[in-house]
């Protein structure tokens, strides 16, 4: 399943939203020379987050497993932030991106784009102290927006359950849409989450950070309520559970106040 759009009104100009996926991108670009081999692998070991090297738990590592990456054990916290930035391939950041795209907008309308940009990096600190809690003699070095994104969708289905997200859903030689409630759709990407966590406990080698997307995700159902701005939250028609019953007249207020915003 993949998400197409949802049916949530935009009120604010979402510029951090904007801003970060304009970042990735321009990391992958420069950095990771669009996923060049050589400028791929050298970005994400020098920016990646090695746990075992980050908390110098050299002597957990199983030495007949192969190492990606030199340890050294002086890794540097910042990784914790860069590695936000980082993907490991075209799939990885078009993936992440659109993800942040879709969800990113109402949740940044909802806070402001202050606290937004920094419910969205303490979200990843979520994202990347579970993945280290998980697993930290872990050598292989975690890349990817999606635990701060997770954060971004934990925020979401807390501020617009109800809110209907249209997904493109492949069944067999069938292509379909359909839309649910977005309460459904990320809970069932949560489940996901929880049940390949589970099962890559101990596992050896890279894949994808389970345990990364569901600290994040936790991390933003938390933060949402302190980083929330009740009052910009109160003009958007798709809030809560009590969802107003006649959207389109909440639609006209809405364009009605942005005219007399701007003009």
């Amino acid at each position: 399943m993949i998400p197409i759009r949802d049916d949530n009104p935009q009120i604010y100009t979402p510029y951090v939203t904007y801003g970060l996926i304009a970042m990735n991108a321009i990391v992958w670009a420069t950095l990771q020379g669009f996923g060049s081999e050589a400028a791929l692998g050298e970005s994400i070991c020098r920016l990646g987050l090695i746990p075992a090297d980050l908390l110098g738990t050299l002597d957990s590592i199983d030495r007949q497993q192969p190492i990606p990456c030199r340890i050294d054990g002086q890794s540097d916290w910042i990784t914790v932030l860069s590695s936000m930035f980082m993907h490991g391939s075209w799939m990885h950041i078009l993936g992440n991106m659109w993800f942040l795209w879709i969800f990113g907008n109402n949740v940044e309308d909802a806070m402001g784009s202050v606290r937004f940009a920094i419910f969205y990096i303490l979200s990843g600190v979520g994202a990347a102290a579970a993945q280290i809690v998980a697993d930290p003699a872990s050598p292989i070095p975690m890349v990817g927006a999606s635990g701060a994104i997770g954060g971004v969708m934990g925020a979401y289905i807390i501020l617009y359950p109800r809110v209907h997200v249209h997904l493109f859903v492949f069944l067999g030689f069938i292509v379909t849409t359909f839309a649910v409630p977005a309460v459904a759709m990320l809970g069932y990407w949560l489940l996901l989450q929880v049940v390949g966590g589970i099962t890559s406990l101990g596992a050896q080698g890279g894949g994808v950070a389970f345990w990364a997307h569901l600290g994040g995700f936790i991390a933003g159902a938390i933060l949402v309520f302190v980083f929330k701005d009740e009052a910009r939250l109160a003009q958007h028609p798709y809030r809560g559970w009590k969802q107003q019953r006649h959207a389109s007249d909440l639609w006209r207020k809405v364009d009605s106040r942005r005219d007399r915003r701007w003009h």
